[in-house]
């Protein structure tokens, strides 16, 4: 159970940090937008990004865990544009035509529909690898001896937080916002 509260803190502590980044980069407030329909298609996508993720960390780390982020990009616009159709997309349709290598440049121009080079693509990518350097900070701040299934789990916890932090983003991008209701029902007729 104690461990089980350390990584939730952990994630927490997280998503503050790149709350932060994203703030300042004008992408997101301080508040996380979120699906749960959104959420639950990582479930789905998680085991292979991993398998992908950790083949990358050694020589690419910020492209481990960076290009989670993308991914929450696209299943935001998919959850957008036709959720019936795109929710069933397998996890390799996100790769580009190398692969895991390029999947950030297919998300961007053809999930995304921002052609590359433009200031908007530069900008996601650039939001994207801040947030990355800053979860690699945070992940060695921790001391965690690689190659540990503690590393795992802090791993696995860091690039479901990018997945959430793109999905925020792309969320947010497409005008979605949290505003305050008035829960109280009397005075209604």
């Amino acid at each position: 159970m104690e461990e089980l509260e350390y990584y939730e803190n952990y994630e927490a502590a997280l998503v503050q940090e790149l709350l932060k980044v994203c703030n300042s980069a004008g992408m997101l407030d301080d508040t996380l937008l979120a699906s749960d329909d959104i959420d639950e298609k990582w479930a789905d996508y998680a085991n292979d990004y991993m398998a992908d993720a950790i083949e990358q960390i050694n020589g690419y780390p910020e492209v481990a865990i960076a290009w989670a982020g993308f991914m929450g990009m696209a299943v935001a616009k998919w959850w957008d544009t036709d959720w019936r159709r795109d929710s069933r997309n397998e996890y390799k349709s996100l790769y580009g035509s190398q692969g895991f290598d390029n999947m950030d440049d297919h998300i961007v121009e053809d999930i995304l529909g921002e052609k590359l080079g433009t200031f908007e693509a530069q900008r996601l990518s650039g939001t994207m690898y801040s947030c990355a350097q800053r979860a690699i900070t945070t992940i060695r701040k921790e001391n965690i001896e690689w190659g540990t299934p503690k590393a795992f789990y802090i791993l696995s916890r860091t690039v479901k937080v990018m997945y959430r932090i793109g999905a925020a983003i792309q969320l947010k991008r497409m005008g979605y916002k949290f505003e305050k209701m008035r829960t109280g029902l009397s005075g209604m007729n």
